[in-house]
């Protein structure tokens, strides 16, 4: 049975404006049963996963320190322990979702693990003073694994030179699936790709990136941001659906679509940055 928090799901469903969510990175948004042993436990702007064992429990992506608070309650709305956090990961060494780090570690005891390439710019994060904690360093295709489950370090690179997409098997209804919670594919406003000498090799770790992702064969499309997979709709369709219906958030074609909407992006902005220089 799926488990949705049913008084987070009145309140938070019911205060979704564009304005709110260009503005507050902690907007609440209802904690909620993905698939398995996948649950989500981020705000309505920023994706944190728990995945739960018998062993104790993985987080992926801690956010920003004020985001911890709620990343707190809704794990325990959902009738786990916050200290039975064991392992933490990320996606990208970007404060929006890997600030607090060095917090949930204080408060959990949990191991830090993060890829390599991305240690320079996680340095740089420190809030309050606090250096960013790293227990194990990944490479792409580590496997991270706790209490029977295994996750899988995707590197998918350009994004940050460390971006992690992270895979795992799932069960459902007798079927078992591939769920990436995806770090990023996505170029930001003032990226350059062309001559950067901080990160000579971006574009061409872009396009390794989509290769890699078109190459995955996945099924449960998630994402360090929620509107990157339409997670709002995809909820209030798994609220309100028959019984017996497929899992909204098993979706191959938005996974695709994803990937052609930030690979056309990519190369827009690649060719507007090659006729300037």
């Amino acid at each position: 049975m799926i488990r949705y928090p049913l008084l987070l799901v009145v309140v938070s469903l019911g205060c979704s404006t564009p304005a709110l969510a260009q503005r507050d990175w902690n907007a609440p948004f209802p904690a909620h049963q993905v698939i398995d042993n996948i649950y989500f436990v981020g705000t309505q702007q920023l994706g944190s996963f728990l995945v739960t064992t018998p062993e104790g429990h993985i987080l992926i992506n801690s956010d920003f320190e004020s985001t911890v608070p709620s990343i707190r309650s809704s794990i325990e709305d959902l009738g786990f322990s916050f200290a039975d956090i064991k392992i933490i990961l990320g996606s990208h060494a970007h404060g929006d979702h890997m600030e607090a780090d060095a917090l949930v570690q204080e408060l959990t005891g949990a191991e830090v693990m993060v890829m390599r390439q991305d240690v320079a710019r996680l340095r740089r994060l420190r809030p309050g003073g606090k250096e960013h904690p790293i227990d194990r360093l990944l490479d792409d295709g580590d496997e991270v694994t706790l209490g029977g489950t295994t996750l899988v370090a995707h590197r998918t690179a350009g994004h940050t030179q460390g971006c992690t997409s992270w895979a795992l098997e799932v069960e459902e209804s007798g079927q078992t699936y591939l769920a990436l919670i995806v770090g990023s594919f996505g170029v930001n406003p003032g990226y350059v790709l062309v001559d950067n000498p901080d990160y000579p090799e971006i574009a061409d770790d872009y396009r390794a990136t989509f290769a890699k992702a078109r190459s995955l064969p996945v099924d449960v499309f998630l994402g360090s941001h929620g509107f990157w997979y339409d997670m709002e709709r995809k909820l209030e369709r798994a609220l309100t659906q028959a019984a017996g219906q497929q899992n909204p958030f098993i979706d191959r074609e938005g996974y695709r679509a994803h990937i052609d909407l930030q690979e056309q992006r990519f190369q827009e902005m690649l060719r507007e940055q090659q006729v300037v220089r």
